[in-house]
């Protein structure tokens, strides 16, 4: 189990989750999909990708420890959030 009490399987499976439901935003804005289903797919992408945007500030410290590029670490932490920052948090407090 990770920090968040997450297994590594679960959490596997919720990064291709966030990236469809992204896609599916996306499509939304792009005028592909429309209706009522549609706005909440647009509206939940656009909490989470606050949500996500604020815990990339509020953890920066971790974030900034990613071997790659910078912002590929920003970026990485917009999309997936804590499924990103957990494993830096983790591996900076192993040293």
């Amino acid at each position: 189990m990770s920090a968040i009490g997450v297994s590594s399987l679960a959490t596997r499976a919720l990064k291709p989750a966030a990236l469809l439901l992204y896609g599916a935003a996306l499509a939304v804005q792009a005028g592909l999909w429309t209706g009522g289903a549609a706005v909440v797919v647009r509206n939940v992408a656009a909490v989470m990708l606050l949500a996500h945007a604020i815990e990339a500030v509020a953890a920066f410290r971790y974030v900034r420890r990613y071997r790659g590029a910078l912002a590929v670490s920003i970026v990485l932490a917009l999309l997936f959030g804590l499924l990103h920052i957990l494993p830096l948090a983790r591996q900076s407090s192993r040293h």
